[in-house]
Protein backbone atom coordinates (compact mmCIF):
# COMPACT_ATOMS: atom_id res chain seq x y z
CA UNK A 1 0.00 0.00 0.00
CA UNK A 2 1.21 3.45 -0.56
CA UNK A 3 2.11 6.24 2.18
CA UNK A 4 -1.18 7.02 4.12
CA UNK A 5 -3.16 4.28 2.72
CA UNK A 6 -5.74 2.84 4.05
CA UNK A 7 -6.87 5.35 6.02
CA UNK A 8 -10.16 6.44 8.18
CA UNK A 9 -10.28 9.87 9.61
CA UNK A 10 -13.11 11.79 11.16
CA UNK A 11 -14.34 14.88 12.71
CA UNK A 12 -17.36 15.59 14.66
CA UNK A 13 -19.65 13.22 12.96
CA UNK A 14 -18.38 13.65 9.63
CA UNK A 15 -16.15 11.03 8.64
CA UNK A 16 -13.77 9.21 5.48
CA UNK A 17 -13.01 5.80 5.24
CA UNK A 18 -11.59 3.14 2.39
CA UNK A 19 -14.46 2.61 0.19
CA UNK A 20 -15.69 -1.21 -0.09
CA UNK A 21 -16.71 -3.90 -2.00
CA UNK A 22 -19.10 -4.61 0.52
CA UNK A 23 -20.68 -0.75 0.31
CA UNK A 24 -22.10 -1.96 -2.99
CA UNK A 25 -25.77 -2.30 -1.96
CA UNK A 26 -25.82 1.16 -0.62
CA UNK A 27 -23.97 2.74 -3.37
CA UNK A 28 -26.37 1.86 -5.14
CA UNK A 29 -29.21 2.80 -3.28
CA UNK A 30 -27.44 6.51 -2.66
CA UNK A 31 -27.36 6.93 -6.60
CA UNK A 32 -30.50 5.69 -7.36
CA UNK A 33 -32.31 7.94 -4.99
CA UNK A 34 -29.59 10.90 -5.65
CA UNK A 35 -29.86 10.41 -9.73
CA UNK A 36 -31.62 13.64 -10.33
CA UNK A 37 -29.33 15.61 -8.12
CA UNK A 38 -26.03 14.96 -9.31
CA UNK A 39 -26.91 13.99 -13.00
CA UNK A 40 -26.32 17.55 -14.16
CA UNK A 41 -22.20 17.35 -12.45
CA UNK A 42 -21.41 13.94 -13.33
CA UNK A 43 -18.90 12.90 -15.87
CA UNK A 44 -19.82 11.15 -18.61
CA UNK A 45 -17.68 9.45 -21.61
CA UNK A 46 -17.85 10.95 -24.86
CA UNK A 47 -19.39 8.96 -27.83
CA UNK A 48 -15.68 7.66 -29.57
CA UNK A 49 -14.83 6.22 -26.10
CA UNK A 50 -16.89 3.90 -26.25
CA UNK A 51 -19.42 1.89 -23.95
CA UNK A 52 -18.87 2.70 -20.34
CA UNK A 53 -18.19 -0.35 -17.59
CA UNK A 54 -20.10 1.50 -14.94
CA UNK A 55 -21.02 -1.48 -12.24
CA UNK A 56 -19.78 -0.63 -8.81
CA UNK A 57 -17.50 -4.17 -9.11
CA UNK A 58 -15.77 -2.78 -11.99
CA UNK A 59 -15.26 1.03 -10.42
CA UNK A 60 -14.07 -0.30 -6.81
CA UNK A 61 -11.90 -2.51 -8.57
CA UNK A 62 -10.10 -0.27 -10.83
CA UNK A 63 -10.09 2.71 -8.05
CA UNK A 64 -8.57 -0.40 -5.13
CA UNK A 65 -5.91 -0.96 -7.97
CA UNK A 66 -4.98 2.61 -8.10
CA UNK A 67 -4.78 2.66 -4.40
CA UNK A 68 -2.30 -0.05 -4.17
CA UNK A 69 -0.22 1.21 -6.83
CA UNK A 70 -0.05 4.91 -5.18
CA UNK A 71 -2.55 6.64 -7.48
CA UNK A 72 -5.40 7.29 -5.99
CA UNK A 73 -7.46 6.88 -2.75
CA UNK A 74 -11.31 5.76 -3.41
CA UNK A 75 -13.19 6.90 0.33
CA UNK A 76 -16.53 6.66 1.54
CA UNK A 77 -17.90 10.00 3.48
CA UNK A 78 -19.87 9.10 6.56
CA UNK A 79 -22.15 11.13 8.71
CA UNK A 80 -22.51 9.46 12.23
CA UNK A 81 -20.54 6.09 10.37
CA UNK A 82 -23.38 5.92 7.75
CA UNK A 83 -22.47 6.14 4.45
CA UNK A 84 -23.65 9.49 2.61
CA UNK A 85 -21.08 10.12 -0.24
CA UNK A 86 -17.82 9.60 -1.77
CA UNK A 87 -14.69 11.17 -2.36
CA UNK A 88 -11.78 10.02 -4.79
CA UNK A 89 -8.72 11.58 -4.57
CA UNK A 90 -7.43 10.80 -8.47
CA UNK A 91 -4.09 11.39 -10.58
CA UNK A 92 -1.80 11.07 -7.54
CA UNK A 93 1.65 12.47 -8.68
CA UNK A 94 5.22 12.31 -6.95
CA UNK A 95 8.57 12.99 -8.38
CA UNK A 96 8.89 17.16 -8.48
CA UNK A 97 5.13 17.21 -8.67
CA UNK A 98 3.61 16.52 -5.63
CA UNK A 99 0.28 16.72 -6.44
CA UNK A 100 -3.40 15.22 -6.56
CA UNK A 101 -6.98 16.43 -7.44
CA UNK A 102 -9.77 16.07 -5.77
CA UNK A 103 -13.55 14.75 -6.94
CA UNK A 104 -16.47 14.01 -4.44
CA UNK A 105 -20.70 14.01 -4.28
CA UNK A 106 -22.28 13.56 -1.31
CA UNK A 107 -26.73 12.93 -1.16
CA UNK A 108 -28.89 15.56 -1.54
CA UNK A 109 -30.23 14.59 2.09
CA UNK A 110 -26.98 15.51 3.74
CA UNK A 111 -26.40 18.60 1.88
CA UNK A 112 -26.21 21.67 3.90
CA UNK A 113 -24.84 20.14 7.29
CA UNK A 114 -20.91 20.35 6.60
CA UNK A 115 -20.42 17.04 5.45
CA UNK A 116 -18.92 17.90 2.06
CA UNK A 117 -16.17 20.87 3.24
CA UNK A 118 -15.04 18.86 6.63
CA UNK A 119 -14.55 15.35 4.45
CA UNK A 120 -12.22 17.97 1.68
CA UNK A 121 -10.43 19.55 4.72
CA UNK A 122 -9.97 16.38 6.39
CA UNK A 123 -8.61 14.82 3.21
CA UNK A 124 -6.91 17.34 2.40
CA UNK A 125 -4.55 17.55 5.53
CA UNK A 126 -4.15 13.90 5.25
CA UNK A 127 -2.39 14.53 1.56
CA UNK A 128 -0.48 17.67 2.94
CA UNK A 129 1.17 16.37 6.09
CA UNK A 130 0.65 12.68 6.18
CA UNK A 131 1.05 11.78 2.35
CA UNK A 132 3.71 14.20 1.90
CA UNK A 133 1.93 16.31 -1.34
CA UNK A 134 2.66 19.31 -1.94
CA UNK A 135 -0.53 20.61 -3.81
CA UNK A 136 -4.23 19.31 -4.16
CA UNK A 137 -6.18 20.39 -6.87
CA UNK A 138 -10.52 21.14 -7.14
CA UNK A 139 -11.92 21.35 -10.98
CA UNK A 140 -15.69 22.48 -10.27
CA UNK A 141 -18.17 23.81 -13.16
CA UNK A 142 -18.86 27.23 -13.23
CA UNK A 143 -22.72 26.67 -12.45
CA UNK A 144 -21.94 24.13 -9.41
CA UNK A 145 -22.83 26.72 -6.73
CA UNK A 146 -22.66 24.32 -4.13
CA UNK A 147 -19.09 22.80 -4.74
CA UNK A 148 -17.36 26.45 -5.27
CA UNK A 149 -19.09 27.36 -1.49
CA UNK A 150 -16.66 24.70 -0.36
CA UNK A 151 -13.41 25.84 -1.52
CA UNK A 152 -14.64 29.22 -0.65
CA UNK A 153 -14.90 27.59 2.84
CA UNK A 154 -11.53 26.78 2.62
CA UNK A 155 -9.82 29.00 1.41
CA UNK A 156 -8.46 27.88 -1.65
CA UNK A 157 -6.91 29.81 -4.30
CA UNK A 158 -8.66 29.97 -8.23
CA UNK A 159 -6.25 29.27 -10.64
CA UNK A 160 -7.84 29.65 -13.43
CA UNK A 161 -10.33 28.45 -16.47
CA UNK A 162 -9.62 25.30 -18.11
CA UNK A 163 -11.72 25.26 -21.21
CA UNK A 164 -13.71 22.26 -22.29
CA UNK A 165 -12.05 20.10 -19.46
CA UNK A 166 -14.55 17.24 -18.90
CA UNK A 167 -17.31 15.56 -20.43
CA UNK A 168 -19.94 15.90 -18.51
CA UNK A 169 -23.54 15.15 -18.93
CA UNK A 170 -23.16 14.70 -22.69
CA UNK A 171 -21.17 17.68 -23.39
CA UNK A 172 -17.39 19.03 -22.64
CA UNK A 173 -17.72 21.39 -20.15
CA UNK A 174 -15.22 24.52 -18.82
CA UNK A 175 -13.89 24.40 -15.42
CA UNK A 176 -12.97 26.69 -12.61
CA UNK A 177 -9.62 25.23 -10.97
CA UNK A 178 -8.72 25.71 -7.29
CA UNK A 179 -5.50 24.97 -5.60
CA UNK A 180 -4.23 24.56 -2.05
CA UNK A 181 -0.27 24.09 -1.26
CA UNK A 182 1.17 22.65 1.63
CA UNK A 183 2.63 26.24 2.74
CA UNK A 184 -0.62 27.93 2.70
CA UNK A 185 -2.00 25.65 5.26
CA UNK A 186 0.36 26.72 8.29
CA UNK A 187 -2.55 24.95 11.07
CA UNK A 188 -5.34 22.83 8.98
CA UNK A 189 -8.09 23.15 6.95
CA UNK A 190 -9.82 21.56 9.96
CA UNK A 191 -8.83 23.72 12.06
CA UNK A 192 -9.67 26.90 9.45
CA UNK A 193 -12.87 25.41 8.79
CA UNK A 194 -13.86 25.55 12.23
CA UNK A 195 -13.06 28.62 12.60
CA UNK A 196 -15.46 30.06 10.14
CA UNK A 197 -18.25 27.90 11.88
CA UNK A 198 -18.05 25.12 9.21
CA UNK A 199 -17.26 21.64 10.58
CA UNK A 200 -19.37 19.06 10.63
CA UNK A 201 -20.80 18.70 14.28
CA UNK A 202 -24.04 20.10 12.66
CA UNK A 203 -25.08 23.49 10.47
Amino acid sequence: MSAGWPVTLRHGSVGVRPLRRRDARTWARLRADNASWLGPWEATLPPEAGPAATSYVGMIGTLRRRARQGHAMPFAVTWDDEVVGMLTVSGITWGSARWASLGYWVSQSHAGRGVTPTAVALVCDHLLTTVGLHRVEISIRPENAASLRVVAKLGFTEVGLARGFLHIAGHWRDHRVFQVLAEDVPDSLVTRLDRRGGDGTGG
